[in-house]
């Protein structure tokens, strides 16, 4: 090969051309996206029963985190004693900006982010904002089995107004289960029927 002579223009393929230039936009397009990005809910797949601990150190590096509980009764021969538990077992959400996942990811018992293809997925605003503001108002809520399919219903008063679920009936109580789809876990939240609507 030649050597190039000192003020001479390199001449490339013109292929060679484009598809540099399709991989400095596509770099420029994702430093863009990373600064402009704001933070967004993400849930975190963490160790088994490990959610407290993941929690107690990520609002040590002052982040915010979310993890709903519920108060279970659990009996033994000789007592009973009532434990607050996590309503997904095995998540906590965090509120970052995507380019400081790592600052979560360094944690002991923190697995990793719930993914697509390798990028996490940020949870929809309005999905934690009905789940935050429902617990938050005292709404009682325990675990509940993931449902693809059933009949879907709006709740149309109270804390909960708004949220769509699936309906379900136990014993004379009618419930919602509500769904985060990304991490296929539901809950179920006892409504009142006056207080719900089909979708």
């Amino acid at each position: 090969m030649a050597p190039v002579r000192q003020g001479a223009k390199l001449h490339l393929p013109r292929r060679e051309m484009e598809a540099q230039t399709t991989i400095t936009d596509e770099v420029a397009n994702m430093v863009d996206r990373e600064e402009a990005d704001p933070s967004q809910w993400y849930a975190l797949y963490t160790c088994p029963r490990h959610e407290k601990v993941v929690v107690q150190q990520i609002e040590e590096r002052r982040i915010s985190c979310f993890l709903p509980l519920y108060r279970s009764v659990r009996r033994w021969k000789d007592r009973r004693k009532e434990l607050e538990l996590a309503l997904f077992p095995g998540y906590v959400f965090v509120r970052i900006a995507l380019k400081d996942r790592l600052r979560v990811l360094q944690l002991a018992s923190v697995v990793r982010f719930v993914s697509c293809n390798g990028h996490p997925v940020p949870l929809p605003e309005s999905e934690m904002d009905s789940l935050m503001n429902g617990l938050c108002r005292g709404v009682r809520a325990e675990p509940h089995p993931y449902l693809l399919a059933g009949r879907m219903v709006r709740v149309r008063s109270g804390p909960l107004a708004g949220t769509q679920g699936v309906l379900v009936r136990r014993k004379d109580k009618f419930r919602v289960v509500l769904s985060l789809n990304l991490i296929m876990r539901s809950v179920a939240v006892e409504v009142d029927e006056a207080d719900i609507e089909p979708c």
